[in-house]
């Protein structure tokens, strides 16, 4: 894997973004409703993003890597991110099955809407149970699923995004 200036540039800034996002909004959302998904949606936009982008295996995970340490610099008792980090790599892993490329495609979106959903329900149970204390049940029928949510709300907002990057980008082609 070689990265270019390009995909180092854009893994730096969508782990600045899943930082800020989940240092402000993540938290928002924990404050007011005591539920994860507004850190899903951090993490899982941030990466969405970021593979649109680099189309490379290791930008996802370098992503979470970076924004998750970030994010433990700034707020140590953060650990959670470390349940985020390795869901990143997890949907790393899961990108392969479309080559790293997301577009409206049928097959890809339907690979990264599997990959989203399986690293954030992921990230719930390791957070549930490792992080929070909570029994693997709890975290399998609870804590779980509202990562999922969290994810797939993430995946919401990264399609329209992802959508209209396409389309400025093929009238860059033509022009």
């Amino acid at each position: 894997m070689h990265f270019k200036p390009l995909d180092i540039a854009s893994i730096a800034i969508f782990s600045a973004i899943w930082a800020v996002l989940n240092l402000t909004l993540g938290r928002l959302g924990f404050t007011l409703f005591q539920l994860p998904i507004f850190c899903d949606l951090s993490v899982y936009l941030s990466l969405l993003l970021a593979t649109w982008v680099s189309g490379k295996t290791g930008t996802p995970s370098a992503v979470g890597v970076i924004g998750a340490m970030i994010v433990l610099t700034i707020q140590p008792s953060s650990t959670q991110m470390i349940g985020f980090l390795t869901s990143a790599i997890i949907f790393d892993a899961l990108m392969i099955f479309c080559k790293h490329r997301i577009s409206i495609k049928p097959y890809n979106m339907a690979v990264a809407t599997i990959a989203t959903m399986i690293s954030a329900y992921f990230a719930g149970v390791v957070i549930g149970t490792v992080f929070m204390g909570r029994s693997l049940e709890w975290a399998l029928t609870f804590w779980g699923v509202w990562h999922l949510i969290g994810g797939i709300i993430g995946l919401i907002i990264a399609i329209p995004v992802i959508g209209a990057l396409e389309k400025a980008k093929a009238k860059e082609v033509k022009a």
